[in-house]
């Protein structure tokens, strides 16, 4: 017995804000979730599994026309050719409360309730395959401890889209247990909600497989689905990477870089990692150049002509493979702070509070980084790229911009 587990293929979803990208390949990028499905499709035919499984998601929320349900109509009914079905829930973005355009689905598809918990008998392997839809889109109660327990003699297979135990930067819904899902007595749960793939439990197994295709630079790396085969020692998935489009963040560290040709070599460096690794797929890439280097007074005046000069690279390199989304910019002067921290001057204040800072002393980063994300969750999640929430991260701003700041002191003094 084989069958695919995926989630969280936000089928069309719309991408906003592509526009304020320069040279961004529009089109690959809002095609690649369709593409994404194909391909998860044609792996399903490939690999001749039994059946396929969605956990949640499907669809990013209501459809603008029908084109993105005939779109799914149109790859299921490629499964259903060679008699392969497909088992879906509904989560929260694709919750049966929201979605107000209906088409009928091909007779192998099948769609599990969301008045309660449904179970589903397979003749493949004597397995049973339980799940149930979200009815709206906030669902707060454990769905998972009303689910049956693994009937006896059976393969128990249960599907569920949750924020199990919590995860970070996702919404709680449908909150549960390891424990619970324990006590199920299943032999897989196939999760979804989670865009990073994560096996939580061994044993049972339990898997978040991520999104099928990363649809911005904070869905980082390889995604796709799970390959799930039983074995004479039990289930085994193994992770299939499906995506079209692959996001990178690279970090190139110029400190003690020479001059402007070293750092561009730093970066082509990195560049061409990207391209070897990426497959052959379209990579779109977010390069952070930073560090203190003496290349800083010359780097510093050209910080467009910087830019451009990556995206150069990116283009002989790639081949068109490669589009960078964005070229982020934290140089310094090497700077001795230990030194002028003892100043008695402004700079020297200016210097004692970045050591103190550095060393992450004090409650006053803890205090900023909950002042942040209570102001990110008072924000629209459409334009919330990302942010700055944690006492860790804004560590590491001072860490970056602190000598910064010194530098233009220093700068400013020598002018004056």
């Amino acid at each position: 017995m084989k069958f695919l587990h995926a989630a969280d293929v936000h089928l069309d979803s719309p991408l906003r804000g592509l526009d304020r990208y320069e040279g961004a390949p529009a089109d690959e990028i809002r095609g690649a979730t369709r593409k994404a499905l194909a391909n998860l499709v044609s792996l399903a035919l490939d690999e001749e599994v039994d059946f396929v499984i969605l956990a949640g998601d499907l669809f990013d929320g209501d459809w603008p026309d029908f084109n993105t349900g005939l779109f799914f109509v149109q790859q299921m009914a490629r499964l259903g050719t060679r008699d392969i079905r497909v088992y879906a829930v509904r989560g929260n973005h694709d919750a049966e409360s929201k979605m107000t355009r209906k088409l009928p689905w091909p007779r192998n598809v099948h769609f599990f309730s969301h008045r309660q918990p449904e179970s589903v008998a397979l003749d493949v392997c004597d397995v049973v395959i339980h799940g149930q839809s979200f009815a709206h889109q906030k669902v707060v109660e454990d769905l998972a401890a009303s689910y049956p327990a693994a009937p006896t003699g059976k393969i128990s297979i249960g599907v569920l889209h949750t924020s199990i135990d919590g995860r970070e930067g996702h919404a709680t819904y449908a909150p549960t247990t390891l424990e619970v899902l324990k006590s199920r007595g299943y032999d897989y749960w196939a999760l979804g909600h989670v865009h990073k793939r994560e096996l939580v439990s061994r044993q049972p197994l339990v898997v978040f497989p991520g999104n099928l295709q990363g649809r911005h630079v904070r869905e980082l790396g390889p995604k796709g689905c799970e390959l799930v085969t039983l074995t004479p020692d039990g289930l085994r998935c193994e992770h299939r990477s499906l995506d079209v489009l692959r996001w990178y963040a690279v970090d190139v560290d110029i400190a003690e870089a020479a001059d402007v040709d070293e750092v561009l070599d730093r970066t082509a460096a990195a560049l061409r990692a990207v391209a070897e690794g990426a497959g052959g797929r379209l990579s779109a890439v977010r390069v952070s150049i930073a560090g203190r280097s003496a290349a800083h007074q010359t780097l510093s005046t050209r910080l467009h002509e910087l830019r451009q000069q990556v995206r150069a690279l990116a283009i002989d390199l790639g081949r068109g493979s490669i589009w960078i989304e964005k070229v982020n910019v934290a140089i310094s002067m090497p700077i001795d702070l230990g030194a002028l921290k003892d100043r008695s001057d402004p700079i020297g204040e200016l210097a004692r509070q970045l050591e103190i800072l550095e060393g992450g002393d004090g409650p006053s980063l803890e205090a900023l980084a909950a002042e942040l994300q209570s102001l990110r969750q008072k924000l629209p999640a459409e334009i919330v790229q990302e942010g700055i929430d944690a006492a860790g991260q804004l560590q590491r701003l001072c860490e970056n911009l602190g000598p910064q700041l010194v530098s233009r002191a220093l700068g400013q003094e020598g002018e004056s």
